[in-house]
C-alpha cells in the first residue's frame, strides 16, 4: 500500500487567524488560485505548508 504523506490542513478560520486576514479575504485568495486548498464538501481545507509559503512570498507593492 503507498505512503501517504503526513500533510496538517488547516480551516479557512485557522488559516485567516495565522495571516491575521478577515475569512473572506483567505476566501478571495483560494478562489483566485494565490493559496491552493482542497474542497471538503461545502468547506475548504489549505495546508499548512501552503500557508508558510504564501506568508514567505514578498509582499507586492499597491502604491
Amino acid at each position: 500500500m503507498p505512503e501517504v504523506p503526513d500533510v496538517r490542513f488547516l480551516t479557512v478560520a485557522e488559516v485567516a487567524e495565522i495571516m491575521r486576514v478577515s475569512k473572506m479575504t483567505v476566501y478571495r485568495l483560494v478562489h483566485a488560485g494565490d493559496l491552493p486548498a482542497i474542497r471538503f464538501g461545502r468547506s475548504y481545507r489549505v495546508p499548512e505548508s501552503a500557508v508558510a509559503d504564501a506568508l514567505r512570498r514578498p509582499i507586492a507593492d499597491a502604491g
